[in-house]
This record gives structure tokens, C-alpha cells and sequence, in this order.
């Protein structure tokens, strides 16, 4: 048995150090790069009008966050977000700063920023693509995703049926196989193993009611899920965010010096190293590159499959939910973590050295607890629980609908129900494999994702263009709202 454990490996740490090597990481970023040329830096100089038009629109337009019926399968824009956001704001956010601190000096964040940046718009990217592609189940419920624009957008191309066909289904079996281990086991294990620190909470004990208030909520389907994260992400991102801000204001004479550090280490050859593990690692703890996921999901084509279900008709509107996605999860969560890291006395601010041996959450935690005593080991806890909670949620509704492509509407509860049981599992074993293997999968999952976005680019910027010239220059030109004629004829009926 240990002979197979170690065959199996040898074979992934292979794998795994193809799947994110250089090549890889010049491709996810080469797709940003592409795309924010494109579409002549939409990021940058629409960034008013997303904003607006985003987290703005949540004050001033009551579409935006208004629950759809209880008989539409559809979402509301606000909590496609959250249910993303649910998936991407994760353990990442705290213990993979601390990891790209730790690994390659404070000028890692540099490169989490450049990353975040052409990030923005792969996902914008993609949520273009998952709204123009998407189609009804035989349930009313919509669904999109990197497969479907895989099999409908590059298969439609002479000769590419085949290939989009299996570069569809390769990516759902990836996915699926992604949700059980970064999705859900590893996760839950970080919890448990903070909460038996903290509280003393015996692991199973923490896999249980874990397990209990999953199955109360995933079961229940997407709409229970995004009732729940619409209220759970708001509230965990503010509570923290709020933590961070006064441990940073408490050191402000700091914040300066951290900046200052962080562009001064930012070309050095430990930086730009440390700086690629960081800057892309996610939601779930990590060890450097190997174990490490994109801080902002940007290329994996996981997210688009949430917000496909909003019940917004305009591909470029989710497209800018996207974007803002990864400016939350990012610039801002993720800024606010480094701040509290470095200006907190755990790193010389006059030469990047490390002044503590403690890593990963510990760091953040040793951080908190420096300004709030043990209450501060006790806040990130907690912190942890909820954003690893939270991810498990929204990769449920990943792993549902890649399932649901290969098998069908029908066998979703199967992948429910034995997703919901592996809760337990992740809880009380030893997942050293397991995030490995879920990295791996996590990882292969961006590169038949990557060759779709990159495939249908000139589609994008068509729909990018068409959404400029009627929504903002007042052109009269027919909108692009669907590849099928009935969705876009149906889409533009309600608009008349």
C-alpha cells in the first residue's frame, strides 16, 4: 500500500510541477495580457463605470440585488457575486499572503497586484463567455460554464468539434475531481485543525456539524446556497477587513515603510519568485507554488459557472462583476493581510528579512494577537471557519454543475450527497495527498479553460465593443446578448 502511495506521488508531484511551471504561469498571464489589450484596458479606463455600474449599482439599482421568483432558477446579480466570492475570498486570503511574504519578502505583493491587474480581465473574460454560452436544464435553471463555450464557441470552428467536445468534458472531470479536495477536504481540515488549537474542538466533532450544516444548505440547491452566502461573505469580508484596517491604524506610521519595502524588494530574484507563489495563491493554505491556486481564480473558469446563473441578460455586465470579484478578493483582501503582516514588527521593514520563524495563518494569527492579546488567535479562528466554510459552498455548486454536464440534471444529488459526506473525511484524515492531487486538478483545470477564452478573444472584444457603442457612446446597433437565437430574441423582447 505505501509502495502505491508513493508511486501515485512521484506521479503527481510530476504532473504538479508541470501543470504550474513557467509555461503555465506565462500562459494565465499571457491571457490577461491579451485580453486587457483587447479591450484597450477596460480595467483601467472604464474603472468608474464597473464601479459604478458593480458595487455601486448595490445603492442605486434595486435589479441588482432583488431575489428573483420563487419559481425562476436564476439568481440575482449580488448574489452570484457572493456565492464567487464565497469561493474565492478563502484561507488563501490569509495564510497565502503570509506564504508569498514568507517565501519571497514583502515585493511578493508587488506581483500579487500585476497579477490581480490582467486577472481582471481573463475573468471578465470569462463571465462574457459564460453568459453568451449559457442554455437552460430541463429545470429552468441556467447553465454555463467553461464547457459549454468549449463544445458551443471553439467546437463551432471548422474541424474543432472534437476537440472542444473533449476539452470540455476533460475540463469537468478536473473540476469535479477539484471540488473534493480544495474544495471541500482541505478546507474543512484547516478548520478543524484551528478550531482543536483554539477552542480544543475535537476535529470530529468540527466534521460533523460541519457536515450537518452543509447538507442543510447544499441539498437545497443554488438558490439556498446564495441565500446564505449573500449574507455569510458581506459579513465575513467586513468583519475582517474591519480587523485588519484597525491593526493597521494602530501601526499607522508604518504603512509607508511597508510600501516602501515592497517596492524596493519588488525585482529582486527571492521576490519575483515568492512573488508568483503569493500573488496567485487563493482560498485554501498553502506551501509554496506546489500547493498553491490563483488568489483570484482568474483563468480557472471556476466562478463562471455561479455567475452564469445570474439573471443579468448583458454578458459585459457580468463580465464587470467579474472584474470587481478579483479587485475585492485581491487588491483589497488581500492588500489589507500584507499591510497587517508587515506593519505589525514580523518583517524589517528597512530590509525584507523575516523576524519570526511562524508562517502561513500562524503569521497572520501572531499579527492579530500582538495587537488584541489572545483574542487575536482566537479572531482568525474564527476568520478561518468562516471564509474555508464559505469556499466549500461555492465550490459545491462548481463540482454540481461539471457533474451535471457529464451525467445530467438527475445524478446531481448523487455528487451532493457524497460531497457533503466527504465533509467528515476531510475533517479526521491526513490530507498531505489530497492537496496534491486537488492542486493538480485545480491547475489542469485553467488550461482547457485558457485555450477557450483564448480562442473566442475576438468574440469577446466584438461583445465588449457592442456593450461600449449602446451603453455608453448611444449607438443604435443591435445587442449581443446570446449565441441562441432564441435566448437573444427572448432578451430582447423584455428590453422593448
Amino acid at each position: 500500500m505505501e509502495n502505491i502511495i508513493q508511486t501515485v506521488t512521484n506521479v503527481n508531484n510530476a504532473v504538479n510541477g508541470f501543470v504550474w511551471g513557467m509555461p503555465m504561469l506565462i500562459m494565465l498571464v499571457g491571457t490577461g495580457i491579451l485580453m486587457t489589450i483587447l479591450t484597450k484596458v477596460f480595467q483601467v479606463t472604464k474603472f468608474g463605470h464597473w464601479m459604478k455600474n458593480t458595487i455601486g449599482g448595490i445603492f442605486t439599482d434595486k435589479k441588482i440585488t432583488a431575489h428573483t421568483a420563487k419559481e425562476d432558477k436564476s439568481i440575482s446579480q449580488f448574489q452570484s457575486l457572493c456565492t464567487a466570492l464565497a469561493a474565492t475570498i478563502g484561507t488563501g486570503n490569509i495564510s497565502g499572503v503570509a506564504a508569498a511574504i514568507a517565501t519571497g519578502g514583502p515585493g511578493s505583493i508587488f506581483w500579487m497586484w500585476i497579477v490581480a491587474i490582467f486577472g481582471m480581465m481573463t475573468n471578465y473574460s470569462e463571465n462574457v463567455l459564460g453568459i453568451y454560452y449559457r442554455r437552460k436544464n430541463k429545470d429552468g435553471e441556467w447553465c454555463g460554464g467553461a464547457m459549454y463555450y468549449l463544445k458551443d464557441g471553439l467546437g463551432s470552428y471548422p474541424g474543432y468539434k472534437k476537440i472542444g467536445a473533449v476539452l470540455a468534458v476533460m475540463f469537468s472531470c478536473f473540476c469535479v475531481l477539484a471540488s473534493f479536495g480544495i474544495g471541500n477536504m482541505s478546507q474543512i481540515n484547516s478548520i478543524a485543525v484551528n478550531m482543536k488549537a483554539s477552542f480544543s474542538i475535537p476535529m470530529w466533532v468540527t466534521g460533523v456539524v460541519l457536515m450537518v450544516i452543509a447538507a442543510l444548505v447544499v441539498v437545497g440547491g443554488l438558490k439556498r446556497i446564495a441565500a446564505v452566502t449573500e449574507k455569510l461573505v458581506p459579513f465575513m469580508a467586513v468583519v475582517y477587513m474591519i480587523g485588519a484596517i484597525v491593526i493597521v491604524a494602530m501601526n499607522a506610521s508604518k504603512i509607508i515603510p511597508a510600501f516602501g519595502i515592497i517596492f524596493k524588494c519588488a525585482f529582486t530574484g527571492r521576490a519575483a519568485f515568492g512573488g508568483v507563489v503569493g500573488a496567485t495563491v487563493k482560498d485554501a493554505v498553502t506551501w509554496g507554488m506546489k500547493r498553491g491556486v490563483f488568489s483570484n481564480e482568474a483563468g480557472l473558469g471556476s466562478s463562471v459557472m455561479v455567475h452564469s446563473n445570474s439573471n443579468v441578460k448583458e454578458p459585459v455586465m457580468q463580465g464587470m462583476w467579474g472584474i470587481f470579484e478579483v479587485f475585492a478578493d485581491t487588491i483589497i483582501v488581500c492588500t489589507l493581510t500584507a499591510l497587517v503582516v508587515l506593519t505589525s514588527g514580523l518583517v524589517d521593514l528597512n530590509t525584507g528579512a523575516m523576524l519570526t520563524t511562524t508562517e502561513k495563518t500562524a503569521m497572520v494569527a501572531e499579527a492579530f494577537s500582538l495587537s488584541f492579546g489572545q483574542a487575536g488567535s482566537w479572531f482568525i479562528a474564527i476568520a478561518v471557519l468562516l471564509f474555508a466554510f464559505s469556499t466549500v459552498l461555492g465550490w459545491s455548486h462548481y463540482g454540481t454543475k461539471a457533474f451535471e454536464y457529464l451525467f445530467g440534471t438527475k445524478a446531481t444529488m448523487i455528487y451532493k450527497v457524497v460531497f457533503v459526506a466527504f465533509i467528515v473525511v476531510g475533517a479526521t484524515m491526513s490530507l498531505d495527498l489530497a492537496w496534491d492531487l486537488s492542486d493538480t486538478f485545480n491547475g489542469l483545470m485553467a488550461i482547457p479553460n485558457l485555450i477557450g477564452v483564448i480562442s473566442l478573444s475576438s468574440l469577446v472584444y466584438r461583445i465588449t465593443v457592442n456593450y461600449i457603442d449602446r451603453k455608453i457612446l448611444g449607438k443604435d446597433v443591435k445587442p449581443m446578448y446570446s449565441v441562441f437565437p432564441e435566448y437573444q430574441q427572448q432578451e430582447e423582447m423584455e428590453e422593448v
